[in-house]
């Protein structure tokens, strides 16, 4: 048995979690219902072994303490919480089932699904009279100190910044010159041959999927499938620890802090995909692991009726964190101040972050408890913060446009569309030119900048690049649920065959679409959004929705690669990183400036002549281009015929093609830029976009009428 001495936590007493003192350690947690509390210790050498347990005292705001002298980092712990069971009023006191500290900076084990950690039994009966110890992750006592040495944010403004979506360990796990023990970990992330290849491509901040403690839904272990998303959360201090190549208890907390230092040194943020909005325990049927044997009532957001109290399901995951109640509204916010001031994180992305951002009445505010409080908070206040603008089942879930200053948004408006466009959808254009311009319709009206709107054409959860224009139909077999899951629609065409193929002329009209899709991307007003392997051709075999692929599927592929599109993507970073007009900070107005030149944008027909209003709505409009700043045309073709495009100027013009989507990076265009001197016409391929920069003569506004 343990030989340290419970005792009262000295005075002023600490806030929840674990501190450190020179005697030992003040553990603290909330309970607001709870009649007792204790905390457990278990053996280092057998986490399934529980040592000792020592009885809490209730102190203010419902927060219960106790100082154990002589605990120091290494230690293994959790909670066993006394109190009402009345599920009718939201109420799941079962001392049978061992607790994670919600504040635990690292956890050992993972949840296994077995039966006593299930079941919506009361404490004597059926699975609810097992003890869940054993079978549970246990809490681990951190000590955080750690060599930061000189490591500063990269501090890179939104008009620079460029996000590249990646899983921790699919980005590295077959990386061939990543040591083999590092590969698949946050160590192997921070290696040079990693952040060498990311410099180069010329990303600025890595965007990671879920790295918060997760576990494996039942289902999916009964499946022998894991949740490789990481979307289910169970620790929101704690790195996930498969994700360390430390064996150590706790050694992944280091082990991540050096891959924060390592990015940096390389110039590279770090900004974390957050789940906030639900846990991994789901409806009554899920397991009791944290919140709901602490305090069911006050964590999560319940609908009471004539029957009783619900689980509030509007994540689609079975409950919802109720952030507008105090104690989870401080975990949300001691979470996110943690990672910032203590993990080095440069940002987060939000899941279904409407949530997260509803009042007392389940509603979406944008003056909520929580956005409110981040909005003064003067930690959260110099981070990025992007949110996931929609959750599901209610009215009010989808909120594009929605969120205040300084949040910037996922902007699936702009996905939709951009898709719509270049697969070739009748009457698309109009809002195409919308969403290329930063979608002002959307934000501008509440006075949000231009470079709110996060733009995207994939993500993790659908079609990667090459897969949207490969396929015609999910192919998501592998995901047990005979193809039934995730979104069918595909805007991206298949360009006449599916899937793989050999066929030369199907293979080069999916590479100029691949290309003209990334173009798109990166020439659009707003912050970029790249998903990790795009940029090389990457296919998950037509599976979109691969939440549940921990395997060939799912990671990248360092043995293949398509180089014209990996060039492609490296050219067209640079173009904008050396191009102010494509890294502006504000809308179009379409008037001319202060010396009365052209217009900062104007839109033309392919003879010249100015689009007019009408003509943006034709059904058949393929092509058209945008003069911006008198200086760069952007041309557009989504249609199967080469276009000729009537250069804007006179025969002093010279206009330099610095990119077309018709050639890969071996191309003469890319190498040789041909030069327009005199003969004033352009042709552009099938499917392309192109990009010319006017190197001598300008552009008079006269002459250009509408057509």
């Amino acid at each position: 048995m343990s030989s340290l001495k419970a005792e009262p936590c000295p005075d002023p007493a600490p806030l929840p979690g674990v501190t450190l003192l020179p005697e030992g350690a003040c553990f603290v947690v909330h309970a607001r219902h709870a009649t007792a509390v204790e905390l457990c210790l278990f053996d280092a050498a057998d986490p399934s072994r529980e040592i000792a347990r020592h009885a809490m005292r209730r102190g203010e705001r419902d927060l219960w303490r106790v100082h154990l002298r002589g605990a120091r980092p290494g230690l293994l712990y959790g909670y066993r919480a006394h109190g009402p069971w009345m599920p009718e009023n939201a109420l799941r006191y079962n001392p049978n089932k061992l607790l994670l500290d919600p504040y635990a900076r690292a956890l050992v084990g993972v949840p296994n699904g077995h039966l006593s950690q299930v079941g919506s039994e009361g404490p004597e009966v059926g699975n609810g009279a097992l003890d869940s110890a054993p079978f549970t992750p246990k809490s681990v006592v951190v000590d955080g100190e750690f060599d930061w040495g000189d490591d500063r944010p990269p501090a890179i403004p939104w008009r620079d910044t460029v996000l590249y979506e990646l899983h921790v360990k699919g980005f590295t796990r077959l990386h061939p010159r990543v040591p083999k023990a590092l590969r698949g970990t946050y160590a192997g992330l921070g290696h040079p041959e990693v952040t060498g290849y990311l410099k180069e491509l010329g990303v600025t901040s890595l965007q990671l999927l879920p790295v918060h403690q997760h576990l494996n839904d039942g289902f999916l272990i009964e499946k022998g499938l894991t949740n490789y998303w990481g979307y289910n959360t169970i620790g929101f201090f704690a790195p996930h620890n498969e994700y360390a190549a430390a064996p150590e208890a706790g050694g992944g907390v280091n082990e991540f802090k050096g891959m924060v230092k390592a990015l940096h040194a390389a110039g590279l943020e770090v900004i974390l995909d957050v789940v906030y909005n639900h846990t991994a325990e789901g409806d009554e049927r899920g397991p009791t692991l944290l919140f709901r044997g602490l305090d069911d009532r006050l964590y999560y957001r319940h609908s009471f009726g004539e029957h009783g109290a619900g689980y509030l399901n509007i994540t689609g995951c079975g409950n919802a964190v109720n952030s507008a109640s105090p104690p989870a509204l401080r975990l949300i916010l001691d979470s996110l101040r943690y990672w910032v001031t203590e993990m080095h994180v440069d940002g987060f992305r939000f899941d279904l972050a409407v949530t997260v951002g509803r009042d007392d009445d389940h509603a979406f505010d944008a003056n909520s408890q929580f956005l409110a409080a981040v909005a003064q908070d003067p930690v959260l206040g110099r981070v990025k913060l992007i949110a996931e603008p929609w959750d599901i089942l209610r009215m009010d879930s989808y909120q594009v446009g929605g969120f205040a200053e300084p949040w910037r948004e996922l902007n699936g408006r702009y996905r939709d569309a951009v898709r719509r466009f270049w697969s070739g959808e009748p009457g698309s254009t109009a809002e195409f030119a919308k969403r290329l311009c930063g979608s002002q319709d959307i934000y501008g009206w509440s006075q949000r900048p231009a470079l709110t709107s996060v733009n995207f054409v994939t993500s993790h959860d659908g079609f990667t690049l090459l897969d949207l224009v490969s396929y015609a139909h999910k192919h998501n077999e592998a995901n047990g649920e005979n193809n039934r899951d995730g979104d069918d629609a595909n805007h991206g065409t298949n360009c006449g065959v599916e899937g793989p193929t050999q066929d030369a002329e199907v293979l080069a009209r999916r590479g100029r679409l691949c290309r003209s899709l990334m173009a798109t991307l990166l020439t659009s007003v707003g912050v970029p959004f790249i998903t990790a392997g795009d940029e090389r051709g990457r296919s998950q075999r037509g599976n979109n929705n691969a939440y549940c692929q921990d395997n060939e599927i799912s990671w990248i592929d360092w043995s293949a690669c398509d180089e014209a599109m990996l060039g492609c993507t490296r050219r067209l970073l640079e173009l904008r990183r050396t191009t102010p007009e494509l890294r502006r900070t504000d809308y179009f107005t379409g008037q001319p400036g202060p010396d009365g030149g052209v217009p900062d944008v104007l839109w033309l027909r392919g003879d010249g002549r100015l689009l007019c209003h009408q003509e943006w709505h034709e059904a058949e409009r393929s092509h058209f281009g945008a003069l911006i700043g008198g200086v760069l045309l952007l041309l557009f073709n989504r249609g199967g015929e080469v276009r000729e495009f009537l250069l804007p100027g006179d025969r002093a013009c010279v206009w330099e093609i610095v990119f077309d989507s018709a050639h890969d990076s071996r191309g003469t265009a890319a190498r040789h830029p041909a030069r327009h001197h005199g003969t004033r016409t352009c042709k552009l391929s099938a499917h392309t976009l192109s990009c010319l920069r006017l190197s001598a003569g300008k552009v008079s506004g006269a002459g250009l009428v509408c057509g």
